[in-house]
């Protein structure tokens, strides 16, 4: 479902955000180190700020309550052994480390590379990067 919701997200949604447009209160099932916005959990406590259709910030509040963190990564556990070699495996070191207690934390990214190619006006981000990644020859 999250990457379901991901791809309509960016088919429908982040093209029309032309404008600087701050997307809000995601679905807590496409954020799951991030802390629910609602009693119902929801939504998440985050936000991406898009500029001509490209996001250039990420940010949300971080989960900090252990048990709702290992169901969270539990349900993404299922995803993954449903096939989606993109979610990471369940980290039980970060759910025991949250047990020893993490205060309220927030963050937020933004990359240079996304800065330079909103400033450039260029459409990709690998324009922007100063030392491309060289592939071996295939022959």
């Amino acid at each position: 479902m999250p990457r379901l919701l991901d791809r309509l997200i960016g088919h429908y949604i982040e093209p029309l955000c032309t404008q600087p447009t701050f997307l809000l209160n995601h679905p807590a099932i496409m954020s799951p180190l991030a802390k629910s916005n609602d009693a119902a959990n929801t939504t998440a406590a985050r936000f991406e700020l898009f500029v001509n259709g490209k996001e250039l910030v990420n940010a949300y509040e971080e989960l900090n309550d252990p048990r709702e963190q290992r169901q969270r990564f539990a349900l993404q556990a299922a995803d993954r052994e449903a096939g989606d070699m993109e979610v990471p495996p369940f980290d039980s070191e970060f759910c025991d480390a949250l047990e020893f207690a993490l205060p309220p934390t927030a963050g937020w990214g933004m990359g240079v590379d996304r800065v330079i190619a909103l400033l450039a006006g260029v459409r990709h981000l690998r324009e922007t990067i100063a030392f491309p990644i060289m592939r071996p020859d295939s022959k």
